[in-house]
């Protein structure tokens, strides 16, 4: 799977919520090989995917307590973050803000842990289109792919609440948060962020 991503391919990859398709983040080429798989609007940006907490604060400038990250990361939670320097100019070029997933899922943060840069992740799915819980969901793309790692059914293919990947939630404005996306783990990530660190919705 490194191999495929150095040579600037796109990998799918199970995570800890849906089927993710990901690449070299600061392969410029790459990333636009992403846009062009998913049909997607070029105005949507693209997370950033990493091993561990610590590299985080390479490709991002964060203003809430360590702690408050190892409470919600590694799991189903994007936080978005106000990016560094260090990161890819040709990702998402139009904002100044970076969404971080750290997976809870031991296969893709090896990867990440063996990629010398974060890698760009996105759901393994056509825009628009449903979320994905098994490889054989995603077939269409299969031919654009480099290589595709099969982790078997994520979660309970039946349940709706299943395919709503991460929750993503906006932290770059200092003592508040802002949910983008309710995603999978809503109630808890609140909770978290309100009670425990005393952050308050961002109603601008």
């Amino acid at each position: 799977a490194v191999g495929a991503l150095q040579a600037g391919g796109l990998v799918a990859v199970p995570t800890d919520t849906v089927y993710g398709v990901a690449c070299l983040a600061q392969d410029s080429g790459a990333v636009r090989s992403i846009y062009s798989l998913k049909g997607r609007n070029g105005r949507k940006p693209l997370a950033i995917c990493l091993g561990d907490v610590e590299r985080l604060y390479r490709y991002c400038h964060v203003n809430v307590p360590d702690e408050l990250l190892r409470d919600l990361l590694p799991g189903p939670v994007t936080l978005v973050l106000q990016r560094s320097e260090e990161l890819n100019k040709d990702l998402n070029p139009f904002t100044s803000l970076v969404g971080v997933r750290i997976p809870n899922h031991p296969f893709i943060r090896e990867l990440a842990r063996a990629c010398s840069g974060p890698l760009a992740l996105t759901s393994a799915n056509i825009s628009c289109q449903a979320s994905t819980l098994t490889v054989s969901e995603f077939q269409d793309l299969w031919p654009q792919l480099s290589l595709i790692i099969d982790g078997g059914p994520i979660g309970d293919i039946q349940s709706p609440e299943c395919r709503l990947g991460s929750t993503v939630v906006d932290l770059s404005v200092s003592g508040k948060f802002t949910i983008i996306r309710p995603g999978c783990a809503l109630t808890s990530t609140v909770e978290i962020l309100r009670q425990k660190y005393g952050l308050v919705p961002d109603s601008s």
